[in-house]
């Protein structure tokens, strides 16, 4: 009886089952079954007007605060090594609480566009959130205790306008208000601006993980300025323990014209991109945020995980759950990460 029983484990083990597939890296990649590459990374940049020079962002290795000039020095090295779609946002070195000037982020954009042309796909972030005194995504009531949502949605419709027709590809909402990319679309199309695209924040959670981009887009929500009482957005963001309110907002953004979704943050919302992705036969984007990003090229920093491995890794998993597109600090580092991590 010990005999036969040697007999058969040895014979299960011979035969080395599911581990045949992996035993080489390049069996590896033919049974592979999540594929990308860098084209299908977007890589945020930050325009800052008033500054003299760049400036680093903590956190986020590789990613500054431009000026007008040095953002177009570096969206040429992003071109170069295949980097060609980015996310902008302008920061505004005037403050307001109702009345917006976006022509620094326009001149930006006309600037990136003449010099690049169809060779750089350009999306462009609309929220009022860098542009108000107080740090929150719209304008505020009177009293200062809510977020005004008609209002808001004028002005970032009269923002969307403004970027579309400075030379955007895309216009990416990202406040959270109620209507908003059903106006913006309508305001597009009536503009004849139908062929630019409508990136929707649909699934944004009032999360945690945003500190270094408040920082980089200096848009952190100031509290006490004037009557303002709103410490936080969380009467706008999603809560992060009701994902059904996820799902209504991106069917809502879909049946209203947005051309592609997104998930933010990343990482702590795969079920919900793994559940959206299912549901809504949309492009799906991902963010992964300022503070998943930087988590990682901290503990790179203290040896204690290899980056460029683990950056993959996660973005490897978002596409797994279902994305199509992901949004990451780390683009422009991309095409020699994914070769080491193999």
């Amino acid at each position: 009886m010990d005999q036969k029983l040697k007999v058969n484990v040895e014979g299960y083990g011979a035969g080395l089952g599911l581990r045949r597939l992996r035993q080489n890296p390049l069996t590896r990649d033919l049974v592979r079954e999540v594929h990308f590459g860098v084209e299908q990374l977007i890589q945020p940049c930050f325009v800052v007007d008033g500054i003299s020079s760049r400036e680093v962002v903590p956190g986020l290795t590789g990613t500054y605060r431009e000026t007008p000039e040095t953002l177009l020095r570096q969206t040429e090295a992003d071109l170069k090594v295949g980097v060609n779609k980015l996310l902008l946002f302008g920061v505004p070195a005037k403050k307001d609480l109702n009345n917006f000037d976006f022509s620094f982020t326009a001149k930006a954009i006309e600037s990136l566009k003449r010099q690049f042309g169809s060779d750089l796909w350009l999306a462009v972030d609309v929220c009022l959130c860098s542009s108000t005194e107080h740090g929150q995504c719209g304008i505020l009531s009177a009293e200062g205790d809510h977020v005004e949502n008609d209002a808001t949605v004028q002005q970032l419709a009269r923002a969307a306008v403004t970027y579309a027709q400075a030379g955007a590809d895309c216009v990416a909402p990202s406040d959270m208000m109620d209507g908003r990319i059903g106006a913006i679309r309508c305001a597009l199309d009536d503009t004849s601006l139908e062929k630019t695209l409508l990136m929707s924040y649909s699934a944004k959670f009032h999360s945690k993980f945003y500190g270094p981009f408040r920082l980089a887009a200096d848009s952190a929500p100031k509290g006490a300025v004037g009557k303002a009482m709103l410490k936080d957005r969380a009467t706008y963001q999603i809560d992060p323990a009701s994902p059904k309110d996820a799902y209504l907002s991106s069917l809502r953004d879909a049946e209203e014209g947005a051309d592609i979704l997104m998930v933010k943050p990343g990482m702590p919302y795969l079920d919900v991109l793994a559940h959206l992705s299912k549901e809504i036969p949309k492009p799906w984007a991902v963010y992964e945020v300022s503070g998943e990003f930087a988590a990682i090229e901290v503990l790179a920093q203290q040896g204690l995980m290899q980056g460029p491995a683990a950056h993959v890794e996660a973005w490897t998993a978002f596409f797994r759950a279902g994305a199509s597109m992901v949004i990451t600090y780390g683009a422009r580092f991309a095409q020699e990460w994914i070769k080491v991590s193999k």
